[in-house]
């Protein structure tokens, strides 16, 4: 019997299992929307809304919390500058979570987990800023 446990363990140790929730929520902060499988948004979202809470805090106890559980200083510059005073006057609820059908290799249930009012132009500008940097690089190479 599993009494008192809370979360599910998604077959991980307790190691892969955080490092696997911060990786979700750099993604999700950087993004401001992801596609999971419908159980890991589900645990993903009180991790990243208790993230936000201390982001409205906004002091540098609150920042190293944020650090600590996530370990990347720029997508937590992100969150404490950008995400946060965002929902300064909104009393949590800051994600929404959308079933998005069945994966087609094992028919796992899929869902976008994102941000209630989020930036539409965030989903992919990282990535594009990334390619655009190479190609730029690239460029440089060949001339």
């Amino acid at each position: 019997m599993r009494h008192g446990f809370k979360g599910r363990r998604f077959a991980r140790s307790i190691s892969h299992r955080k490092s696997m929730f911060a990786n979700l929520a750099v993604s999700l902060i950087e993004h401001e929307q992801i596609v999971t499988t419908l159980p890991k948004a589900k645990d993903l979202r009180p991790i990243v809304e208790k993230l936000v809470t201390l982001g409205k805090r906004g002091d540098l106890h609150a920042r190293r919390q944020v650090i600590a559980q996530i370990g990347n200083e720029g997508v937590v510059k992100r969150l404490f500058d950008t995400i946060a005073p965002r929902y300064a006057t909104r009393n949590g609820g800051y994600l929404r979570i959308m079933k998005a059908g069945f994966r087609q290799g094992d028919n796992a249930a899929m869902a976008v987990i994102e941000f209630v009012d989020r930036d539409t132009s965030a989903k992919g500008a990282a990535d594009r800023a990334r390619l655009e940097a190479e190609g730029a690089n690239e460029e440089a190479a060949a001339a």
